[in-house]
């Protein structure tokens, strides 16, 4: 793998880090065909558990789009393409069966905040910095940026985010419920692989079914949403893990799930 993304495999948890330190980790075209590679591998890798988005040094998680790259467009057409590719990059975390979380460092604004928020949580460094500044070059947010904050925040804190393109800290981020968890930029990694390895040891096969109840259910009716729970409540029932998770709670030991 080139070294703009790194890939690094410990036991069952993947890290992504996104590797133009010196451009502030923009997303630029080669950085985004490779996270869209990886991440199609990724769905396919039976022994993958989650994954940990991050970006390379301290400064910055992705400051966004290579704007170099952006003011090249020549029209319409170039920049809804431009779009699309970005959000289907951001559909492919989403569509993982593993969880995926990022860890936040610096900046992560424009393409890098919507990287971040397609993510299935955010965990942030106290020098964390969020925003969609796009308005400020002429544009709307273009890889999900107007459509996830609405979902997250509201359509009010969207709107604000999105027309006014000012940066929040990591403790207004935490407020608003933008970040899950906020700690010294030391502990980011750590805390980063201690919850992923802490997903990685439970049944992989209800991780998934939960992730996609939430994912899912989170655009139907609340009818609807209970009934896809329920389904997915049901598909576990009849699986080994199931049986093994009862059976180690009643004998007092630690389950071994299988993912069967």
């Amino acid at each position: 793998m080139d070294d703009i993304l790194k890939l690094e495999i410990d036991g069952a948890v993947a890290t992504l880090t996104l590797n133009r330190p010196a451009v502030l980790n923009a997303l630029n075209h080669d950085l985004l065909t490779m996270l869209e590679e990886t991440l199609d591998a990724f769905s396919g890798d039976p022994q993958l558990r989650a994954v940990i988005v991050t970006g390379s040094g301290e400064r910055a998680f992705a400051a966004g789009a290579d704007i170099a790259e952006l003011a090249e467009l020549p029209g319409a057409v170039a920049g809804e393409h431009k779009a699309r590719t970005g959000q289907r990059i951001t559909q492919l975390i989403e569509a993982l069966p593993v969880p995926v979380i990022a860890a936040v460092n610096g900046f992560a604004l424009g393409g890098g905040c919507e990287l971040a928020m397609a993510c299935d949580f955010r965990i942030a460094s106290e020098n964390a910095k969020f925003g969609q500044p796009e308005v400020n070059l002429g544009v709307p947010p273009g890889y999900g940026g107007t459509q996830r904050t609405t979902r997250l925040l509201g359509p009010g804190m969207a709107l604000f985010m999105c027309l006014t393109g000012e940066t929040i800290d990591a403790a207004e981020a935490y407020r608003i419920g933008l970040v899950q968890r906020v700690v010294p930029i030391a502990e980011l990694m750590p805390e980063a692989r201690r919850i992923a390895n802490a997903i990685a040891a439970k049944a992989p096969l209800a991780i998934t079914a939960t992730k996609r109840a939430i994912r899912e259910g989170a655009a139907l009716p609340l009818a609807e949403g209970l009934a896809l729970e329920a389904l997915h409540f049901g598909a576990m029932v009849s699986t080994n893990d199931f049986r093994e998770g009862t059976r180690a709670f009643l004998e007092k030991r630690k389950p071994v799930f299988e993912g069967r």
